[in-house]
């Protein structure tokens, strides 16, 4: 009966100790195809950073031959995209479209990790966060396009 009294919690150590943790993964454009929606913030007050709901964020599909479709700016709602080493790379292509976000050469840049179903943008082009901030996008669906 001793054994089984040793056994017993020795059993519940490995049961409750998950060694599936979500790990990121190294992002391609084919694991990014699909829609996916802004549903959380990570961002501070000027204290440490905390992750917020959002309502109502950004829609994006990504297609697998490397356009997107966002509903992020009203003026345009289209572009390129490519990943080069863990940087999304976006490239709006309605004439005369300008925003505050682009780098020099006219790119939105963001820092991708990604994950199973979800991934997270931080901002490497435009105004970029004082206390720094990044955006967790959730998978809805995947595209045949």
């Amino acid at each position: 009966m001793k054994i089984v009294s040793y056994i017993f919690p020795v059993l519940l150590l490995f049961i409750a100790c998950d060694k599936e943790t979500d790990n990121p993964i190294s992002p391609t454009a084919s694991l990014l195809q699909g829609k996916w929606i802004h549903n959380e913030a990570y961002i501070s007050a000027g204290g440490p950073q905390y992750w917020v709901d959002v309502d109502n964020g950004e829609a994006i599909e990504f297609y697998k031959d490397g356009t997107f479709s966002s509903n992020r700016f009203t003026e345009c709602d289209s572009g390129n995209f490519w990943i080069e080493e863990n940087t999304l790379f976006l490239e709006y292509t309605c004439d005369e479209f300008e925003t505050s976000a682009d780098n020099e050469d006219g790119y939105i840049t963001y820092r991708l990790e990604f994950f199973s179903d979800y991934f997270i943008l931080t901002p490497t082009s435009g105004p970029i966060c004082i206390e720094g901030c990044s955006y967790k996008y959730q998978k809805v669906g995947n595209t045949d396009n």
